[in-house]
């Protein structure tokens, strides 16, 4: 059986299109939309369309709209899990530390190698500046912290896989927790920059099994440093 077909209103049309343009990439979490205005004459569409339309996207998760900010293509899906998972664990507070390690352990080693093969220069690039800025930055806990993300992130970017990126972004707020704990250990931020630059080499000279390693090395590190016992 088939389903009557209906001609689609105007702000449907619209919503669409900005809709397959997130969809493919073309428009990346963070983007910033043209103004309400700008919008309807690109459009050829009255402001009432254009508002309705962001309202649709809005209620589907892929846009935020802000007062005086205007509109924003956020990952809600990202979004959603982090704060599900925030609250999982405060509730299990006790075993949260070492489950985190756990999916680390098993993530993160993979994600390297497939960065190793598939990263673009751009990624290299965003990797070498958030290593640099941690160089800079290793008496500064909040900015050597948002390096160390942004060095994290930018490796997953680098697998071209974005279900790997929005697992990553998911997280982003339990690691940037379990950091600031290991920040303050003697010694952490410098052996942190050590395992960051053998990646940063792998990735590099397209090795996975250099990064995979580097990885696996580099999460030893955490466990001792945050104190997570080793797992049985």
């Amino acid at each position: 059986m088939y389903t009557p077909i209906r001609p689609s209103k105007l702000y449907e049309q619209i919503a669409e299109q900005i809709k397959q343009r997130i969809l493919s990439g073309e428009l990346r979490t963070g983007d910033r939309l043209p103004t309400e205005n700008e919008s309807a004459e690109q459009f050829g569409a009255s402001r009432t369309a254009v508002r309705e339309a962001m309202k649709t996207l809005t209620q589907q998760g892929l846009i935020e709209t802000r007062p005086g900010r205007g509109a924003m293509v956020i990952n809600a899906t990202s979004q959603a899990m982090s704060h599900s998972l925030e609250l999982l664990m405060r509730v299990e507070h006790a075993g949260g530390l070492a489950d985190l390690m756990e999916v680390r352990e098993m993530l993160e080693p993979e994600i390297a190698a497939l960065a190793a093969r598939r990263a673009t220069q751009d990624h290299v690039t965003a990797m070498q500046e958030a290593v640099q800025a941690m160089d800079a930055s290793l008496q500064d806990a909040d900015a050597y912290i948002a390096a160390d993300n942004q060095f994290h992130r930018a490796l997953a970017q680098g697998t071209e896989n974005v279900l790997v990126l929005a697992l990553v972004d998911s997280i982003v707020d339990l690691l940037t927790e379990q950091r600031k704990g290991i920040f303050k250990v003697e010694g952490g931020p410098e052996r942190g920059q050590l395992f960051h630059k053998r990646l940063l080499d792998a990735i590099r000279h397209r090795d996975p099994e250099a990064a995979r390693q580097a990885m696996y090395a580099h999460l030893r590190q955490v466990r001792q440093d945050a104190g997570v016992a080793p797992a049985s």
